[in-house]
């Protein structure tokens, strides 16, 4: 069972223990004391220089004692990621002290820079860990480290078959910064092929695919930090996030493994919602974030690296900006075998109905390859736009006989195109605004040269300085205005005329789902207007992709209660 580990840095004796055992009782197997500056620390400049690093050892010999779990002790130096700046020797005088002390850690991690450094420390550090008097039941054992935080070292392979080779050691760790989510496929190979217990991990924000997916790849523990702010490495998630967010204790080499594809992704509720819905129907899934850059060529390689990558089980993710675009383009290149669907139709849909935008991926069967062939020989991979199925479900709820209706939309991006399609689909009229009537007259265009006959001729443009006049049945906003951290978050994307002005049945919904409240819908409701808020769109679209992935209706309620309990918090 792959392990997780509070790592604390060590400053003051009785906060480490607080903390130790909160680590425990919020689940835990294990803590790091990371000793670098309680080590170096010299707490009374009037005792000689021995006394001093005695006193040192003390500390430290002493908080293992006490530690309520099962420790690892760690005291990195400053040229590989630590605090510390002191000297080999008392470094290697505190390994031997914990080594043979009556109560010693379970483990001392040490760098293999360090240990190959001299013959001398070599034999001190084995004497550690293998003392001959020793008859204790435990003993310490000795993981071998080789932490880069720029990159990929580039003697990485030469680095592992020189730990894997060490009798000394135990266990082998392996940390570098990911430069792509790609890195992480690397690490998950290493884990797969290991000689002896690994750890190894990705740092950075590209990392947290491989501190969740650990255990389903055999990976000896992860890294949690109990706070936020006590992190120890780049990237590194919380206890409660592992344990509650990730299912970290179900995940097995069996899991299911989705993800959102986007850039940014950081601040997505959409691990939240499925994760908590895998949960409740029981499915082994596990919904990870999944940070790719902008580029077509850097997501072409992510998502066809994640689909071939053997023992992964990739098999759905949710596509948001820049990347939706990116989606329908990858699925017309026939050699992918990617087929588009509208969700509910039971045969292939011509990709105009999706609108060359795709918000869902999936694949409902791998098949790897037999001895002589390459590759995978992929087997129903679908790419889907439920932003349209969100939208096409809302409307009617609130306007009846759409075909009579007109239907205003601002904005000429991804979700500007899934509502009109949705809007079409429907039988209403759509007039496009934005600020560059450009786009919005691009849109129009694409929308009528669709292959679709029954869209003739009802999509219109309407010039920006029209809007406020103009009367619609419904208007919609598909622009980041008003949104929390976006580029204009006061600012009011669809100017609300007196009720007096427009039919009081007229509707206002907005795409933008944080806040659930936005300056539109606000000024909306105090004039008397119905309104869609954002949550709702955000959470019919995932429920769609939760029954793509599962073939179950997402659990009735349980996806809107946790984003708009968690937006109201």
């Amino acid at each position: 069972m792959t392990q997780i580990c509070v790592p604390l840095m060590v400053e003051d004796h009785s906060e480490t223990l607080r903390d130790a055992t909160l680590a425990a009782e919020f689940g835990a197997d294990m803590v790091e004391f990371r000793v670098d500056v309680y080590f170096e620390d010299h707490s009374d400049d009037e005792k000689g220089t021995v006394e001093q690093l005695q006193d040192r050892i003390d500390r430290v010999l002493d908080l293992v004692e006490v530690s309520p779990l099962p420790c690892i002790v760690t005291c990195r130096p400053h040229w590989e990621g630590g605090e510390y700046h002191g000297d080999d020797d008392e470094r290697v005088a505190l390994f031997e002290a914990l080594g043979t002390s009556d109560s010693p850690p379970a483990y001392i991690d040490v760098e293999l820079a360090t240990y190959t450094r001299s013959k001398n420390i070599r034999q001190k550090i084995n004497l550690a860990v293998n003392h001959p008097k020793q008859v204790r039941a435990v003993t310490t054992r000795l993981i071998l480290s080789t932490h880069d935080f720029e990159a990929r070292p580039t003697d990485l392979t030469r680095k592992i078959i020189a730990m894997q080779e060490e009798p000394a050691c135990s266990v082998i760790k392996i940390a570098y910064r990911a430069r792509s989510i790609r890195d992480n496929l690397e690490l998950f190979e290493i884990l797969a092929d290991r000689q002896k217990p690994t750890i190894a991990l990705c740092m950075g924000e590209f990392g947290l695919m491989s501190r969740v997916l650990a255990p389903k790849f055999g990976g000896f523990l992860t890294f949690a930090s109990l706070r936020d702010e006590s992190t120890t490495a780049p990237g590194q998630t919380t206890l409660a996030e592992l344990l509650g967010l990730y299912r970290f204790r179900s995940i097995t080499p069996t899991t299911k493994v989705y993800g959102i594809i986007g850039w940014p992704v950081t601040q997505s509720m959409s691990p939240m919602v499925h994760n908590a819905g895998f949960e409740k129907i029981g499915w082994d899934g596990v919904y990870v974030p999944m940070p790719v850059e902008g580029s077509y060529e850097s997501f072409k390689a992510t998502i066809l690296s994640l689909i071939d990558q053997e023992g992964l089980d990739f098999v759905g993710a949710s596509v948001t900006i820049p990347h939706k675009s990116h989606l329908s383009k990858l699925a017309t290149t026939p050699s992918h075998c990617i087929t588009a669907r509208v969700k509910g139709e039971s045969e292939t849909a011509d990709l105009s109905k999706l609108d060359g935008a795709a918000n869902t991926y999936f694949h409902d069967g791998y098949v790897w390859s037999h001895k002589g062939e390459s590759g995978w020989q992929s087997e129903g991979q679908f790419i889907y736009n439920t932003d349209i199925t969100g939208i096409s479900q809302l409307i009617p709820g609130l306007i009846p006989d759409l075909e009579n209706k007109t239907i205003t939309i601002k904005g000429a991006g991804g979700v500007a195109q899934a509502a009109a399609v949705a809007s079409l689909n429907l039988g209403s009229t759509i007039q496009i605004c934005n600020r560059s009537p450009e786009r919005a007259q691009g849109l129009c265009d694409e929308l009528m040269s669709s292959r679709d006959p029954t869209w003739e001729g009802r999509a219109t443009t309407l010039p920006l300085a029209d809007l406020v006049p103009h009367s619609a049945d419904l208007y919609i906003n598909c622009t980041p205005v008003g949104m929390t951290d976006g580029p204009d978050p006061d600012g009011l994307s669809i100017p609300i005329p007196d009720m007096d002005s427009l039919a009081p049945e007229t509707v206002f919904f907005d795409t933008v789902y944080n806040p659930i409240e936005t300056p539109m819908l606000k000024a909306a409701k105090e004039r008397g207007y119905r309104t869609i808020d954002g949550v709702q769109m955000f959470v019919k679209q995932a429920e769609a992709q939760f029954e793509i992935w599962t073939g179950s209706p997402a659990p009735d309620g349980l996806f809107d209660s946790i984003v708009r309990k968690e937006l109201s918090a």
